[in-house]
């Protein structure tokens, strides 16, 4: 039985992308909160790794960000540019 209640403040535009993709996935956030609550418990720590970025990826999204990024159509002509 659900008795405990866990406040939380966040963006609010955070939260309405959130909750758009938790329906779309058939869930709630109470529902989402009490997996990602799970999975926590299961693995004795946060369930995916939490990392800094290096110098090279810090520089990396900030062009990215500045609008300097390399753009592709599509994941293939993204594809034969690594590989070219």
């Amino acid at each position: 039985m659900k008795t405990d209640v866990v406040n939380a403040r966040v963006e609010p535009a955070l939260k309405a992308s959130a909750e758009k993709i938790f329906r779309t996935l058939g869930m709630n956030t109470t529902d989402a909160i009490s997996i990602f609550l799970s999975q926590v418990v299961l693995r004795k720590g946060l369930p995916f790794d939490v990392l800094i970025p290096n110098a090279e990826t810090r520089k990396a999204i900030g062009e990215v960000k500045a609008g300097k990024g390399k753009r592709y159509k599509t994941t293939q002509d993204m594809m034969d540019d690594i590989l070219s």
